[in-house]
C-alpha cells in the first residue's frame, strides 16, 4: 500500500496559532485517508497517490531546522496521518530538532494509533457523531467502532489532548450532540469543542447548499458544558 520509503507529504503550512493549543506550530499534511467524510475540506488528500505530489521529507526538515527558536511545535495532520507507516520515524526527526509534536486524527486505526501515542505531545481528536452513527459521516462501515477503540485507547495514555467535532445541520441535530456530548462525558473526556462546517474546499453539494446554521439553545449548551472542563463552539 506505501511503496515510498519516506513521508507522503501533501503540504506544508509554515505557521498556525490553532492547530496545536497554546503553541505557534507548522502542520505537515499528509496524503492518504480511508474514510470519505461528507463535510471533508481537503478531499484531495483522500486518494493515498504514488509517488507523493506534494513536498519531500527532506526539504520539510530543512524548512524546519530554519524555524528552531520561531516555533514551539510541529502537528502532523491530513488525510489522515496514523495510516503513514514511517510516521513513528518523522515524528522522531522532528523532535530531535527540539519540537514538541501534535497530532490530528480520527482514529480511523487503533491500531496504527496505539504505535504512535508514546511518541507524541498532543492529540487532536475529530469524533464525528454518535459512534453508532458513524457511517453517516463516513460512508464507511464500522468505522464507529473503530473510533470509539481509538478514543478509549488515547483516554488511557494519559496524554494532552481535544476532541472536536464538526457540526452541520443537515448531518447533527441538537440531539445527536446532546447524546455525543454525554456518551464522551462518560468515557471520561475532559475536553471537547464543536466547529462549524466549512464550505471551502467541501465537495457535497447537499451540505454546501444548506446554509441554515446550526444552533444550540442556550440551556442545552449550558448541560453539555457543565459535563466537561473545557467546552466551546469554533467558528
Amino acid at each position: 500500500m506505501f511503496p515510498e520509503d519516506h513521508l507522503m507529504v501533501a503540504s506544508l503550512q509554515p505557521f498556525s496559532t490553532v492547530d496545536y493549543p497554546y503553541h505557534f506550530s507548522a502542520v505537515i499534511f499528509c496524503q492518504g485517508c480511508p474514510w470519505r467524510c461528507r463535510y471533508c475540506h481537503n478531499p484531495k488528500l483522500r486518494p493515498f497517490i504514488f509517488p507523493s505530489p506534494g513536498l519531500p521529507w527532506e526539504k520539510v526538515l530543512s524548512f524546519l531546522s530554519t524555524r528552531k527558536t520561531l516555533l514551539d511545535g510541529v502537528v502532523f495532520s491530513g488525510g489522515e496521518p496514523v495510516w503513514q507507516p514511517h510516521l513513528i520515524k518523522a515524528v522522531e526527526e522532528v523532535k530531535s530538532l527540539g519540537f514538541k509534536v501534535g497530532l490530528h486524527t480520527s482514529g480511523s486505526s487503533s491500531c496504527q494509533l496505539s504505535t504512535l501515542l508514546s511518541y507524541v505531545d498532543w492529540v487532536g481528536f475529530d469524533v464525528k457523531n454518535p459512534f453508532d452513527q458513524y457511517e453517516r459521516i463516513t460512508q464507511v462501515k464500522g468505522s464507529g467502532e473503530e473510533a470509539e477503540s481509538s478514543l478509549r485507547m488515547l483516554l488511557e495514555a494519559h496524554i494532552p489532548y481535544e476532541c472536536r467535532t464538526t457540526i452541520h445541520p443537515r448531518l447533527h441535530s441538537p440531539e445527536d450532540i446532546l447524546a455525543l456530548a454525554e456518551t464522551l462525558s462518560h468515557m471520561g473526556v475532559r475536553h471537547y469543542h464543536l466547529q462549524h462546517f466549512r464550505a471551502h474546499g467541501c465537495i457535497d453539494e447537499q451540505l454546501i447548499l444548506d446554509t441554515s446554521p446550526f444552533y444550540l439553545e442556550e440551556a442545552l449548551y449550558a448541560k453539555i458544558s457543565s459535563w466537561f472542563e473545557t467546552f466551546s463552539i469554533r467558528d
